[in-house]
């Protein structure tokens, strides 16, 4: 278990927007930070970082907490692993009560496949660089590809030895299990339960996921066997699902924030050569189709990106299809030709990083043109195909949500094919039309104002338990005020949030966070500790995070010139605190009393026995008159 000392030296180092913002693109409005939501498909962004706060709320998907919370939300860490990673990040030694043993049997299922997988990156780099076999085979293609000592480093590339058991054999030694080698697809096993090495004889490409952990493998034969397959990579494992996965996005996304532009390659290679060269905002779809969530993860960085093709014809126009997704999400997209025997790859090797910066300034088209210009010169003047690839790119552009983008692109083509705006706009809107009649699922609508816009969570359609706003109302208050000095008539030399607890330990909470966080309230006040809204924040369970993000985060702020430009005065419950805190806790009496009073009513209807009825009608008077005693005092407190 890591220390509490450690966990506050990490919190205290952690910038929250600067750990949010090596996953989503932020920009500053006002106090806060804002952008889209990295949990939810979203053109307009919800998603609202406060720094002074040092919380995130996503109000698309309702998720909201710290720093640390935000990892386990997106990467699916457990607490200690988003603790570790923020220690790693900020250099912050962990220190742990238990003296840590390497356990290779995680209780975590996924933990222990990462744990596999990591072993594996460090056994092939080592194989690469410290054997025999390795440094001839392995490092002298790398060398002869171009890759520098440091890029051979920095993306873990490695060899696997040609040995059918040298990887698993070793693993097995170490004391990592057969079952987490085959799910990673490390190892394969043979019909007589024995394992042996997938990546044989082949240079590997680890695969990182988004916060740089190894998730998987490429591994490259260099054989010419022509039945030996090229390249092998991982099988589909609960850590790796390639259509989420870009390859070098963990090395590239700083870039792309930077440069506002995503260059998207299709192999290893491309990315490693182009990031070598200084271009470090590229990625690879890794010999993949391009994928609708690929797509939003480069769109959580940048608007804009701009695919590089080798040239090949048949394979330029297999993919034009497919990038149409990249314009129903928003995206602006541009492509690049090499010429005839060149990749990127190739390219920046040989005519450096100036050549092929220029190549790409030169020869970049939008897309939309691109395919018009690509497919009407497959057409030649044969009229019906012409008019075939007209509708195909209406079709195109009509994917296109922004619609002043969509008319400027009418425009372009409409030069471009030689045929009249109107009628390329007349095709749109039928193509429009008919997609519009055959969605049954109505389009979606944003959220009607609520609870939300004033920091509260999103209303249920179901009915909430009764009671519980009151509760929360305690919650809130006490997040808000708790360390707060009283000094109220009658009332001073105490806190309010000791105040409150000692006021309501009569009163029984039903809904279970506000009840949770009620009694860790009491249990530190009672410690002599009066907890604040940050000790809540990182709280390690979610529910109590929730809870206090809900209650906290603020989608809206008034303007500081908000009085002056309506001449309209908000309220400030911060001006009469006694009528505040007190209010909350009677409105709450008054409700618990009102519960009371009903089941005694429901309880007196059942009853037959006199005496019995007796003793619940005795009950429901005396509730009667706590009622209207609490009724008056909310009467001279709240009016008065």
């Amino acid at each position: 278990m890591i220390t509490k000392a450690t966990i506050d030296r990490i919190m205290e180092a952690t910038d929250i927007v600067e750990v949010i913002g090596e996953f989503v693109q932020l920009k500053k409005r006002g106090a806060n930070y804002v952008g889209l939501s990295p949990f939810a498909n979203e053109r307009t962004p919800s998603f609202t970082v406060s720094p002074a706060k040092g919380i995130f709320k996503d109000f698309s998907s309702g998720k909201g907490g710290s720093a640390v919370t935000f990892l386990m939300e997106l990467e699916k860490f457990t607490y200690p692993e988003a603790l570790k990673w923020l220690a790693k990040k900020y250099n912050i030694e962990i220190e742990e009560t238990v003296e840590t043993i390497e356990n290779k049997e995680e209780e975590n299922h996924r933990e222990s496949l990462m744990i596999v997988t990591a072993f594996a990156a460090k056994f092939f780099h080592e194989s690469l660089l410290e054997t025999e076999e390795g440094t001839s085979i392995g490092l002298s293609y790398f060398k002869e590809r171009g890759f520098s000592a440091e890029t051979i480093k920095k993306f873990e590339l490695g060899y696997s030895p040609d040995q059918w058991e040298a990887f698993s054999a070793t693993a097995l030694k170490e004391g990592y299990q057969q079952q987490f080698l085959e799910e990673s697809g490390l190892s394969v096993k043979r019909e007589n339960g024995t394992l042996y090495d997938r990546y044989r004889g082949r240079v590997i490409f680890p695969i990182h996921n988004f916060t740089g952990r190894v998730i998987a493998f490429g591994g490259r034969t260099l054989k010419t066997d022509k039945n030996v397959p090229k390249y092998v990579n991982s099988p589909e494992s609960e850590i790796y699902h390639k259509s989420n996965v870009l390859y070098g996005l963990h090395f590239a996304k700083k870039a792309i924030r930077e440069e506002d532009n995503c260059f998207l390659v299709e192999g290893y290679a491309d990315v490693l050569s182009v990031h070598q060269a200084g271009i470090e905002n590229v990625v690879a779809s890794s010999g993949t189709s391009l994928t609708v969530e690929q797509i939003r993860l480069i769109g959580r960085f940048t608007k804009n990106i701009t695919i590089l093709y080798d040239g090949d014809a048949a394979g330029i126009k297999a993919s034009l299809r497919g990038l149409d997704m990249i314009l129903e999400e928003g995206l602006n997209v541009k492509v690049v030709l090499f010429p005839d025997g060149h990749d990127p790859d190739s390219y920046v090797r040989n005519f450096g990083t100036n050549g092929f910066k220029k190549h790409i300034a030169e020869n970049k088209k939008d897309f939309i043109l691109f395919k018009a210009d690509t497919l009407l010169n497959e057409a030649g003047t044969d009229p019906l195909k012409r008019a075939e690839i007209i509708r195909e790119i209406v079709e195109s552009i009509a994917k296109i949500p922004d619609s002043i983008k969509a008319s400027v692109f009418i425009k372009e083509c409409s030069y471009l094919l030689k045929i009249d705006e109107r009628a390329l706009i007349s095709e749109l809107n039928k193509i429009r039309l008919a997609k519009a009649k055959k969605g049954s699922a109505p389009p979606p609508t944003l959220a009607t104002p609520n609870e939300d816009e004033i920091g509260f969570e999103q209303l249920e359609s179901e009915k909430r338990p009764e009671g519980e706003s009151q509760e929360k109302e305690i919650i809130r208050l006490l997040l808000l005020y708790g360390n707060k000095v009283i000094d109220w008539d009658g009332i001073a030399n105490t806190y309010i949030g000791p105040f409150m607890v000692a006021e309501l330990s009569d009163v029984e909470f039903d809904y279970p966070a506000a009840k949770t966080f009620v009694d860790i309230y009491r249990r530190e006040v009672e410690n002599g500790v009066l907890p604040d809204e940050q000790y809540f924040i990182h709280y390690p369970e979610k529910d109590i995070v929730d809870l206090t993000v809900n209650l906290i985060a603020t989608k809206y702020t008034l303007s500081d010139n908000w009085y002056e430009m309506h001449k309209i005065l908000v309220p400030d419950e911060q001006v009469n605190m006694k009528a505040t805190i007190l209010g909350a806790i009677f409105h709450l009496k008054k409700q618990k009393v009102g519960k009371i009073l009903e089941g005694l009513r429901t309880a007196l209807q059942k009853t037959p026995d006199e005496a019995d009825q007796e003793i619940l009608l005795n009950q429901y008077m005396h509730m009667k008159k706590v009622e209207k005693t609490i009724s008056e005092f909310l009467g001279s407190v709240i009016l008065k």
